[in-house]
């Protein structure tokens, strides 16, 4: 008896864990940290949205993906960035921009003493729907 309520408690916590996985990551607005939105919603339409995110010193970003999308640095810092290449600290400086054609996932922390605060303006027209999960 006690064999299988432990076989039964390890095919559970496996099916959980597979569920897990298998769970698509949120975007960047519906990604907070510890329970809070570190995003807010500027402006949205058929083409794109424009997102504000603000990361204070040892705040970050949870696991999240992005659409194709435009970014700016409102003011820089020191950040910790982990995605499937593995994890690098980068300095980003204020005034700095990239563009992405989008990323499949990745999580961040700001690691720094300032706040750290982007602008991101998302493409809507091509591809608003979540890259498959690994």
């Amino acid at each position: 008896m006690k064999s299988s309520l432990i076989g039964l408690a390890i095919a559970f916590l496996t099916i959980n864990s597979q569920a897990e996985l298998l769970k698509p990551l949120p975007d960047p607005l519906a990604a907070g940290w510890k329970g809070n939105a570190v995003c807010e919603k500027l402006q949205e339409d058929d083409q794109q949205r424009i997102l504000r995110c603000s990361f204070p010193p040892g705040v970050g970003h949870e696991k999240h993906f992005h659409v194709a999308h435009f970014g700016y640095a409102l003011s820089g810092g020191k950040m910790r960035i982990e995605d499937q290449s593995g994890v690098r600290e980068v300095a980003l400086k204020t005034g700095s921009s990239y563009a992405s054609s989008g990323t499949e996932w990745h999580q961040v922390i700001n690691i720094g003493d300032t706040t750290v605060t982007y602008l991101i303006v998302e493409s809507l027209n091509n591809n608003a729907s979540a890259p498959e999960t690994p």
